[in-house]
């Protein structure tokens, strides 16, 4: 697995598989773009490779773990694809402060979903 973060407020766990096919993508992308300069930043600092402890839970690294508040109620979630670790309280918040909308819905529908 590779453990990383995009924004720092959560936790990003990727098969390494799934992280590898990811990779593939970005080698294929213009290497200057502001964008991806900035995505391969944040996911270099916070991300490495994953372990499990001899419980079998994730090891999240020290800096990570802080700046993404994991510590007492955390939320995981399923992305299809990766797994998503929150602090409680701040997943709560997001949830609060991006409601859904009728024009989120209309937009999915337009892609059968």
């Amino acid at each position: 697995m590779f453990v990383t973060s995009v924004k720092g407020d959560s936790v990003r766990i990727y098969p390494i598989q799934v992280w590898r096919e990811l990779e593939e993508r970005v080698l294929k992308a213009p290497t200057q773009h502001p964008s991806l300069v900035k995505f391969m930043d944040r996911v270099s600092y916070y991300g490495q490779p994953g372990e499990l402890d001899p419980q079998g839970r994730v090891v999240i690294p020290p800096h990570l773990r802080q700046k993404a508040a994991i510590v007492g109620e955390v939320r995981v979630l399923g992305r299809i694809n990766f797994l998503e670790v929150w602090n409680e309280e701040r997943f709560v918040n997001k949830l609060e402060n991006e409601p859904w909308t009728d024009d989120d819905g209309l937009l999915l529908s337009q892609h059968g979903i």
